[in-house]
């Protein structure tokens, strides 16, 4: 398939949303093959309609779409959203104490989650997503942040290679996880 007609927008409607949920639902650690995690990387949290959408009406996630189809999506979630994912707060919680440690600025945005579709990878729909996300968000924000659990290796590489650099690696509910940032 061509990139050509891959387009990125902001999520909003509960269509896009449901589509999210979807493509989130296949490639969710717990519902993949080991292989397939070593391969293609996956997800690790699972949201509903409902917790989404309210993130979303916060700040529209960024999604890829073709032929009116998401292929792929990066979650944004604000920081005062930071209690509302019990998995999440501990990831918070480092961020801030790296942030404070480094001297850095706290105002960033955390990318929730992305995922793109089996399908679309290795077409540029990552990059596409992050260089969109970045541009619509680098009035509001100084930076992305997230997580990215150390076994998902495809995932690490890909953000390292478009300029995520690791701000600290903390253990949480026994994996280990590198907190990652991009300047924007």
């Amino acid at each position: 398939m061509s990139k050509t007609n891959i387009t990125y927008h902001r999520a909003t409607t509960n269509e896009e949303l449901n589509q999210i949920l979807n493509l989130q639902k296949q490639n969710l650690r717990d519902l993949i093959s080991e292989e397939q995690k070593l391969t293609e990387g996956f997800v690790t949290l699972k949201h509903d309609l409902e917790i989404l959408k309210k993130m979303n009406d916060a700040c529209n996630h960024c999604i890829a779409k073709r032929d009116e189809k998401v292929i792929g999506y990066a979650l944004s979630m604000l920081q005062n959203f930071k209690n509302d994912i019990p998995l999440l707060v501990p990831m918070f919680n480092e961020i801030n104490k790296a942030l404070k440690a480094q001297n850095l600025s706290s105002n960033y945005i955390a990318m929730g989650q992305i995922c793109v579709d089996k399908n679309s990878r290795g077409q540029g729909v990552f990059r596409g997503l992050y260089n969109y996300m970045a541009n619509e968000l680098k009035h509001e924000f100084n930076a992305i942040i997230t997580e990215v659990d150390t076994k998902n290796t495809r995932s690490s590489h890909a953000h390292k290679a478009i300029g995520f650099e690791v701000l600290k690696n903390y253990t949480s509910n026994n994996q280990l996880w590198e907190i990652i940032s991009l300047k924007i």
